[in-house]
């Protein structure tokens, strides 16, 4: 069996990797180790959930054992898609460089510039940025990069996701072309292919498992739902009081929108649950983590912004709110739990209308999901027998409404002084009676996400029909 100890690293990061009750290294680190340590580029495939980052993390440290940098010229490069990513990567060389004396900064959105020129200024031997805010720097001179010597892009696939790749590719040009360069990536599309023979010299590929698998540690289900918020929220509420184990769990959302919203509701119904999602400030969006892993919180509503390598080791559910938009990005979900061989269940919530998503994602990881409690058929079928008559019934009545308002208009007009007052009572009314139907058809359920700003009372003006 291989150990640390056989792959190269100095004594210093052995002790370190050691404190942290570390022994054998997955297969991702046994693979790329050793090559990133003879300074040759490095292609890395793995699935999530495998321990990449100490894959680049550990051979850096010891790399970095001799030399020294000077200001504003970093020794060495990391590129992250995300705010969070690149704070993990930071705990991960602060946890394993505690032995050494290193400089560490940090360039990410959120945080005051000033603050992040003082740690260029003092030297960084490990730069670990955004690729927008580290362009920012350079732009305002603070950044020369023609001192580094490691290049790493890590999550490249997600890069790709956000559009980054033209700020990469100009990052790339301020670098040394004698750089050594290793580049990782979960999933591994003919795109990001193209990228890494743009990037890399002869790289060493390691590729511990198919692109776009999923762990086997990772039970996966699919719910069947009715297509409305309310029946969807519903459905989410009575899976998550059926599961007997869940320790905490991820409920991920294709909309920042929906994300508060849900977060309203399960609220509401008094879960424990906190928010994250890409609009919230950096200090909110680390809070919020915080709290979920030190397990003040139970559950996290989240955006896709939490969906790659957060390293909360021990979460034990995933809930997909929203069946992804990419079938790439249900990979990326389920892998935030069955996390270093433990066991995790995911849940996806699906309609109807997610026939193609769902197909897309099962082509993609090459197996058949499961349903949990029968498919969508059954389902479908309801809906079709029960809402769409009501539906219709409900046009038709509107139309025969709107056209005999219409006729009326013609045979008479309306006075031209009816006051503001007048107008403003009978919003109230309708407004009023719009809420007792609502309220009569669900019962105890919830209904559509209140407007941001007015808490749980609506005013009156905001239930007026539009002018025609």
């Amino acid at each position: 069996m291989v150990t640390f100890s056989d792959l190269g690293l100095s004594q210093k990061v052995l002790s370190a990797v050691e404190d942290a009750g570390y022994t054998t290294p997955t297969p991702i680190q046994a693979g790329a180790i050793p090559p990133a340590l003879e300074r040759r580029d490095l292609l890395g495939i793995a699935q999530t959930g495998t321990g990449k980052t100490a894959s680049f993390v550990l051979p850096m440290l010891t790399r970095l054992e001799k030399g020294r940098a000077r200001a504003r010229m970093p020794r060495t490069l990391i590129l992250e898609p995300t705010r969070e990513l690149a704070a993990q990567v930071e705990e991960n060389f602060v946890k394993y460089g505690k032995y050494h004396k290193l400089n560490i900064a940090l360039l990410i959105g959120g945080v005051s510039f000033d603050e992040q020129d003082r740690k260029l200024e003092r030297g960084a031997d490990v730069l670990i940025a955004t690729p927008g805010r580290l362009l920012d720097h350079f732009e305002r001179g603070k950044l020369l990069l023609t001192g580094v010597e490691i290049f790493v892009i890590d999550e490249a696939d997600r890069m790709l996701d956000m559009g980054f790749i033209p700020d990469i590719e100009r990052i790339a040009k301020l670098i040394p072309f004698t750089r050594q360069t290793l580049f990782f990536s979960a999933t591994m599309p003919p795109e990001i292919q193209t990228l890494a023979d743009r990037f890399l010299q002869n790289p060493e590929e390691i590729k511990v498992a198919p692109p776009s698998t999923t762990a086997n540690t990772v039970a996966q289900r699919l719910i069947a739902t009715g297509s409305k918020d309310y029946e969807k929220r519903g459905t989410l509420r009575d899976l998550i009081r059926e599961q007997d184990d869940v320790k905490n769990a991820i409920i991920f959302c294709n909309r920042k929108r929906d994300v508060s919203d849900l977060f309203r509701s399960l609220e509401r119904h008094e879960f424990s649950v906190g928010a994250l999602h890409g609009d919230m400030d950096q200090r909110a969006r680390m809070t919020m983590l915080h709290n979920f892993k030190e397990g003040n919180i139970q559950l996290l509503v989240a955006s896709d912004v939490a969906a790659r390598g957060l390293d909360i080791p021990d979460v034990s559910h995933v809930f997909n709110f929203d069946v992804p938009i990419h079938a790439e990005d249900y990979v990326h979900r389920i892998g935030r739990t069955g996390r270093a061989g433990r066991a995790g269940k995911s849940f996806t919530l699906v309609t109807k209308r997610d026939a193609k998503q769902v197909d897309a994602i099962i082509k993609l990881i090459g197996k058949d999901i499961e349903w949990h409690n029968g498919d969508i058929s059954s389902l479908a079928e309801e809906d079709t027998e029960a809402v769409k008559p009501k539906s219709r019934s409900r046009r038709g009545s509107k139309q025969s409404q709107t056209e005999a308002v219409d006729r009326g208009r013609k045979d008479k007009k309306e006075p031209a002084e009816a006051s503001k007052d007048d107008k403003s009572k009978k919003g109230k009314k309708a407004a009023n009676n719009n809420d007792d139907k609502r309220r009569s058809r669900r019962g105890e359920r919830d209904d559509s996400p209140t407007p941001i700003g007015f808490g749980d009372e609506i005013p009156a003006f905001m239930m007026i029909g539009a002018k025609r």
